[in-house]
């Protein structure tokens, strides 16, 4: 397993290592001592969430508040797509920024997003079966996000704007100036 750190404290881009040969290909997609001990976190992860999505679907950008915020690990099971984290951690000195990057079946990579991270993704490929791995449970009152096309954050989704596929309920979210407090 390699960890790379991103541009943002605690986002981490996990690589499994991959052994393959005329057969096809194993690798350990989760191991949680290897986890810790490579991460040097001790997040514990209790739900694990599956969605399949069509190209040019947008889902995001999604968070929990309070002491329902969730650490993520997302990877793709099949297909391709952009992954974003957005910082909110009020103190942080990255607070507002963003990463980006592909995820896939074919690099196997995995982004690890804290707690205090908005977090979504577009769909690049003609499908794709996202999974997450959250460290807390989903409370629908606790749930919050903001708007995908904040030009605060200047995300390049990639796809052209007509060609996402948005929920009306992301279409409503606000931007973060308009959000009020996030609860980080």
């Amino acid at each position: 397993m390699n960890v790379t750190a991103t541009p943002l404290e605690g986002c981490l881009i996990i690589e499994p290592r991959v052994f393959g040969d005329e057969r096809g290909y194993f690798f350990e997609s989760f191991n949680q001592q290897k986890f810790n001990e490579f991460t040097g976190q001790d997040t514990v992860f209790i739900q694990d969430n599956q969605s399949y999505s069509t190209k040019g679907v947008l889902r995001g950008l999604h968070f929990q508040r309070g002491s329902s915020a969730q650490a993520k690990l997302v990877r793709v099971v099949k297909g391709e797509v952009l992954d974003v984290a957005v910082d909110l951690r009020k103190g942080s000195k990255t607070y507002g920024q963003h990463f980006d990057i592909r995820l896939s079946d074919k690099n196997n990579l995995q982004l690890l997003i804290p707690r205090g991270f908005a977090h979504g993704f577009v769909v690049l490929s003609d499908d794709a079966i996202f999974q997450y791995k959250c460290d807390n449970y989903y409370d629908r009152s606790a749930e919050g996000g903001l708007h995908y096309a904040d030009p605060a954050f200047a995300i390049d989704w990639i796809l052209p704007h007509e060609q996402l596929i948005v929920s009306q309920k992301d279409i409503e979210l606000p931007n973060l100036t308009d959000a009020g407090d996030t609860g980080f």
